[in-house]
Parts: C-alpha cells; structure tokens; sequence
C-alpha cells in the first residue's frame, strides 16, 4: 500500500517504491536523471532520488515532441515524469534496482530544472577527489553512499533518543555561549559586541553544564550536543563534533557501565539483529598498554605485545643488550604465518613506518622448523632463539618485529604496527563491531617538559578511594574513576566519576599548580553549585560521528557529517573561515593582526 506520507503536491510516489503490486497505475515521480540511453526507438532514464532509482521509458507512440524533450535530458537535470507502472519483460529485469520489475511508461514530462554540466556525477562509480566534492557538497550528498550515511545517522541518533526516554533521561540543551575554561584542547572563542575586550567560548563539551543540572536536581540527563575543538585533525577528528552526553546522580561507576552497555545491545539488535553479549568485557588502563602498547586497543585479533627483557639481557646483539642497560625495553609482536608475505623490501617499509612513531629501527625474526632466520640470529644461542619462539608461541611460516627503545615508544610503535599488519593479514572481519571498557586511568600525569602534573582525562575526574593517600607520596599511582569504551580501536566514548566533594577538589587542584584564587577565577560557578548540596555523580559522552562511521565501516568521519571541515578545518563549501569587513571588527572593538 502506498505510504500517504510521501504525497507531495508533485509526486505520487518515490523511485524506490514501485513494485510489481503497483502494475497498470498511473503515477508521478520526481528526481534527477541518473542515467539516458538513446535506443534509436526508445530512449531509456534512470531517475534517481534518495529513496532509489526506477527506469523510466520514452515511446515514440506518446509523441516526437516528448521524446525529443526526453533526448535533450542530461545528468543531474530534474524532472517530473507521468506514467503507467507495466512489469519488465523477464530477460529485462534489473536484480540490482528494488524497482528492477518494473518500469514507468511516461505520458507526461515536464522539466523542472537544468543542470549545468557537474565537475563529477553523483551516480558514477568513480569517486572524485575529496576537494571537489566538499566544495560541491550538494552534489556529492547526492551520491548514494552519503545518503545511507545520512539515514543510518539519524536512525542511529533516534534511538539513542528512545533508549535514554525509555530508562527516565530528560533531554537538556545547554549554552552554546559559555565561559573560556582552557583545559586540554583550545577554545573557539566568541567576541561580544555588548561586553567590550570579553568573549564566550563554544563548548568543548557541556562538562561544568551537566555537572549543574545534577546539582540542580535533574538526575538523569542526556544530549545530543554539538561540541567545538580548536586541535589538529585527522580523519577521524572534526573541529565541531557530536556527542552524546550522558550525566547522571546517585549513582556509582557500575551505573554507568551498566547503563552503556544496555544503549550497545539496544543499538545493535535494532540495527543489525544481533544479540550482543553482556557485560561488555573490561581492561585495565596498564593491561593495555602492556599487551597492546595502546589505550585504545583493537580486539577484533590477538598478536599482543611480549617482552624480550630476559634474552635481550644476556644476548650478544649490542642493540638490545644497550637497550636494557639503559632501563629501556625490547618488545616485539609475531604475525602468524607472516614470513612469506613480508620480504626484505617491504620490511624496509615497515622499518620506516615505525620511524614515525620514534622508534630507532625494526628487527625481524622470520620462524622455521630449525630456528630464527635473520640477519642478527647469529647473535641468539639457540637456546635463547627457542626462548624466543616460546614467548611469542610461534610456529614455522610466522615472523617475528621487535623494537628495542624506551616504553613509550615501544608501545607507540608496535602498537600503530599491529594495527597496521592485523588490516594487512586480514585478522578480522571488518564488519565485525568489538566493544570494550578500558577502565582504572591515572588520575594524573607527569608534564617533564613543564615539570608538573597535567590531569589525564579533566581536573573534575574522582580518585579511586584507595588511591588517596597517594596525594602526598606518589601522584604518579593515583587511579581516576574513569572509562573509555573502545570500539575496534577507536575510542568512542569516555566519561568519570564527578568529584562532589569542594575538598577532593582542592586537593586535585593544589597538585595541578591551580591556586584557590585562580580555581575560583575559572570555575568559581562549578565550586560554589558542589557546595550547596551537590549529589554523587558520573557521566560518559559518546562520540556519534565516530560510532557511525564504525557502523557503516568506514575510516573517515568526514563522510558520516553532512557539511564536514577539511585536515586544515576549513569550509570548502562556504569558504570559511574568510574576513569580516572592518564595520563588524569595528562593532566588536577588534583590530586584526594579519602576519605577514
């Protein structure tokens, strides 16, 4: 039956409606010409709209005049066609279109709109740069890749919307135009015209907002929020972002957790009909780093990280052995059935590759039924060639990457490594979505350009109450009630435990370098609502640009937001970020420095 709420004072129906069912109807679409052909006789017309495409035919028996109009038709060009729905002869149907039983019979045309010749075709399988298409951003969201996109998000986001309305959350906007609370990216900064020198900032996230509304009552808080951060980009960062910020009172870690993980098995049953398992599985933040040298581990396949630490002691390779006196570290990661894949050449890429993560070389070990096979076996006793094979659990036809250098950029390099060889190797289904807790960050971490202490996560995170005492003898060992849930290697979503408590808070601050003056200068607002009755309170926010683009599959966020920035933030559409004329500087008591 034919959805009435497709009626439009145009169409009759959409081109992705029409079915056998519908035969000997006379209809009405509308669309863009995807396709003509000219069959001398006939002339054929893919019309497209974001509901599908349906073929639509010209005879010569409706007229010459029609058909000549029919002919002159070009792609992207919008129409509006009248006909009868008649079945394709069987040698004719198309299995590929859902309208592919079908066709129109047009008796009436009418053109709505010419389009000049486009820089690419929105229906072609050849994908046009990525500069062009952003600065035809209305042409490319004609594509129909963008458009799934664009339905999946919204789907996605309407039940997110459903999830928290069914378990009590109240929908809660929050200012766009706040105060400039610098603390790990920087601002986007407002000036007021009103307020002369002032600014707002755009939030980075509504943090000291929702920890507001949980002093104010509202125990259970959820937004779909648009945040901005002033950073460097990559393809899955965007300079304004969404996010879906959770906050909620009288409650512990496990509330939380337990909360995310029903929005995981809600979500993934409506979307894809699958049955996720919970709890989701947890990590410690130190687990990580030591089996996969990375906070956001893929756990879609193994090859975790060993420690050579025993036999680069004792082994005659200069390299490891000067490595371990140093108080640094030799680990490495083994990539089953990997030795006949990798040759000298491309191990000299991947030698490169762990260069950009500052690691200072890559030594290899290809396994075989005797031993270790590399240009520096000769200097492991074969006792120590056995250890080695052992640590790694490796059999013959594997190969074996180690790097030598201090842990931090041991784990940089083998970490980015794996991800790399575990795509190569195709250890897991692309399709397949992981989900995980990383909990048990530190609380703080030690800054040695500056020589202080820098908050982890945010200066508002909760100790573990058994790390306290810490904060006078060792900062460097106190846990954050804090979490991160990873999905296949991203991080998709983070949140804490609220400090409530005005004197934890101090504590947090004295070790951050903030004095009580300057703590009340920049969060003043925040410490006087936590004294006036604030509850026990934790939140998350999750990153819906990044949980779409995993849905879909893809590795660029930007193909998941309707009007994304480009790596140099900017507006290839609109042009933005450009220059105000000097009356609008002028109103806001600017004078514009211009490098030269």
């Amino acid at each position: 039956m034919h959805d009435q709420r497709n009626v439009t004072l145009l169409r009759t129906h959409t081109s992705g409606e029409l079915r056998l069912e519908n035969k000997d109807q006379v209809v009405t679409l509308c669309g863009w010409v995807n396709a003509q052909r000219d069959h001398g006789g006939l002339v054929f017309i893919d019309l497209r709209d974001r509901y599908g495409m349906t073929q639509v035919v010209f005879d010569p028996d409706n007229g010459a005049e029609m058909l000549n109009l029919a002919r002159s038709l070009r792609n992207e060009d919008v129409i509006e066609a009248t006909g009868k729905v008649v079945p394709r002869g069987e040698k004719l149907v198309n299995p590929k279109l859902a309208t592919g039983q079908i066709e129109i019979v047009v008796s009436k045309l009418t053109v709505l709109n010419r389009s000049k010749t486009p820089p690419f075709l929105p229906g072609s399988t050849e994908i046009a740069n990525e500069e062009i298409r952003l600065k035809h951003r209305y042409l490319d969201l004609r594509r129909p890749q963008l458009q799934e996109a664009m339905i999946f998000r919204h789907k996605f986001s309407k039940l997110v919307r459903d999830y928290f309305d069914k378990n009590g959350f109240l929908d809660i906007e929050t200012p766009m135009l706040g105060r400039s609370t610098p603390e790990g990216a920087r601002d986007y900064l407002v000036p007021s015209r009103v307020h002369e020198g002032a600014f707002y900032a755009l939030p980075q996230s509504p943090q000291i907002y929702k920890q507001m509304l949980m002093v104010a009552g509202f125990d259970r808080y959820m937004q779909i929020a648009r945040c901005f951060r002033d950073e460097d980009l990559r393809a899955d960062r965007q300079p304004e972002f969404t996010q879906i910020d959770v906050e909620m009172a009288f409650v512990k870690m496990e509330d939380i957790l337990g909360m995310i993980d029903g929005l995981v098995a809600y979500v993934m049953k409506e979307m894809r009909g699958i049955d996720h398992p919970l709890p989701l599985p947890r990590m410690s933040y130190r687990d990580a780093a030591e089996r996969f040298g990375s906070d956001k581990p893929d756990l879609r396949f193994g090859m975790e990280l060993k420690c050579l630490g025993e036999v680069a002691a004792r082994c005659g390779f200069g390299v490891f052995q000067t490595t371990i006196q140093n108080g640094g570290r030799v680990r490495g990661i083994c990539a089953v059935g990997g030795a006949p894949k990798y040759s000298r050449k491309v191990i000299d890429e991947l030698t490169e590759f762990v260069k950009t993560y500052g690691a200072q070389g890559l030594a290899f070990f290809r396994v075989n039924e005797t031993g270790l096979d590399s240009p520096i076996a000769k200097f492991f006793s074969e006792e120590d060639q056995q250890a080695i094979i052992a640590k790694f659990e490796a059999k013959p036809g594997d190969i074996i990457f180690c790097v030598a250098d201090k842990q931090k950029v041991t784990s940089a390099a083998l970490a980015a490594l794996r991800n790399r060889l575990g795509k190569e190797l195709q250890l897991y289904d692309p399709k397949q979505m992981h989900f995980s807790w990383l909990l048990d960050f530190p609380l703080f971490n030690w800054n040695e350009e500056d020589k202080r202490w820098d908050a982890e996560h945010h200066p508002f995170c909760d100790p573990v109450t058994e790390d306290v005492p810490f904060f006078e003898t060792d900062p460097g060992q106190i846990r954050a009630q804090s979490y991160d849930m990873i999905i296949n290697g991203y991080e998709a979503a983070s949140g804490s435990v609220r400090i409530h408590d005005p004197v934890v808070q101090q504590k947090v601050f004295d070790l951050l370098g903030i004095k009580e003056e300057e703590a009340e200068a920049r969060f003043g607002f925040l410490l006087d609502a936590l004294r006036y009755g604030a509850p026990p309170h934790a939140g998350v926010a999750l990153g819906l640009d990044r949980w779409v683009m995993l849905f879909l599959g893809n590795d660029n966020i930007r193909d998941v937001i309707a009007f994304p920035k480009t790596q140099k933030a900017a507006d290839m559409l609109t042009g933005a970020p450009a220059p105000v004329d000097d009356r609008q500087l002028r109103d806001l008591h600017i004078k514009v420095n211009t490098p030269k």
